[in-house]
């Protein structure tokens, strides 16, 4: 993230100065304007990672700048700042796509350095997927694995038992392909979610646990952005949607689900279960098997899950190098 260019808009040039002296130490690129007309420039001239942009000034609004730089620059992260009484106008922009984040005036710094950072990840997760190559995919997927220190190998496992589903379903290898890139990437929407909660030993609070289920969707968008297949955008954006449409973030049903959505929920569940998590021990195989066959017709495809018991979890492991504590069929 060292050297990514942060565009900083306000008319008052000491809130400017203010803002600019959080990041001294940052390694990012700093530019200030005080207009949004200016701003636009700079956008048609500067690789601009995050725009953060006052909303009350005179002549163009900062709510109207990020959604013209919405339109001409789509990649640029945009945050938007405002005063307590515009937070529904903000609120509508972050529905309608056209806002990252927004900050309240007055703000708290380490909040303010947290959003901007969270902004460039977020910048250079969507730049890094246009690459496209397996290699990159994989890497990305590995990198943001380290915010959540259980996961490290989840996203590769989930890969194999997904496409040891997917190859005993006959599927072609065009879906098998965006399977198992999908896989990688599921959990792409957590560079959202801060790392404090993902590592919570506790059971999250009504708060906590409603941003982790936007995961999903900002995910989605980030796929989207880097014009990823639609196979990779529906494993992202319905992974954790459940049979009986109890799931989130859609509350889809059924064949409603695609079916590598459907696919890749089974095989995150069983490598969820089955490895170390904060709040909780591993099961072993057959205890893992045994709860993803006790969630059929529920959380679960019914088709998914008996292809899925004829599975042997170890010969996945075994496949992709990793050990494992023996098979769960003789």
């Amino acid at each position: 993230m060292a050297g990514e260019t942060i565009l900083l808009v306000d008319d008052e040039k000491n809130i400017l100065e203010s803002i600019e002296r959080l990041f001294i130490d940052a390694g990012l690129r700093i530019i200030k304007s005080t207009s949004a007309e200016q701003a636009l420039e700079f956008i048609e001239k500067e690789n601009i990672a995050v725009l953060v942009s006052d909303n009350r000034m005179p002549g163009m609004k900062g709510s109207e700048l990020l959604e013209r730089v919405r339109v001409v620059s789509p990649d640029v992260v945009r945050v938007l700042m405002t005063g307590y009484a515009d937070v529904p106008t903000v609120v509508d922009a972050i529905n309608k796509g056209e806002v990252f984040r927004f900050i309240v005036k007055p703000w708290d710094d380490n909040n303010f350095m947290q959003i901007v950072m969270e902004g460039v990840e977020y910048y250079n997760v969507v730049r890094t997927l246009k690459m496209g190559d397996e290699t990159t995919l994989l890497s990305l997927a590995q990198t943001i694995e380290l915010k959540d220190p259980y996961t490290r190998g989840h996203c590769d496992r989930v890969a194999g038992y997904a496409l040891a589903i997917a190859d005993r379903l006959g599927l072609s290898e065009d879906m098998k392909k965006g399977i198992k890139h999908g896989s990688w990437l599921h959990d792409c929407g957590k560079i959202g979610v801060p790392e404090s909660i993902l590592n919570s030993q506790g059971t999250l609070n009504e708060e906590q646990f409603g941003i982790i289920k936007k995961h999903p969707v900002w995910g989605a968008d980030v796929a989207r952005k880097a014009h990823l297949s639609e196979v990779i955008v529906n494993i992202v954006l319905y992974h954790h949607e459940r049979h009986d449409g109890r799931g989130y973030p859609s509350g889809i049903s059924g064949n409603d689900i695609p079916i590598e959505a459907r696919i890749v929920s089974v095989a995150d569940c069983f490598d969820a279960v089955t490895t170390d998590r904060p709040y909780e021990k591993a099961k072993s195989m057959e205890e893992g098997m045994e709860l993803v066959l006790s969630l059929k017709g529920t959380n679960f495809a019914p088709e998914i899950v008996e292809v899925f018991e004829d599975i042997d979890p170890g010969e996945v492991l075994a496949g992709l190098g990793e050990e494992h504590d023996g098979h769960y069929k003789d």
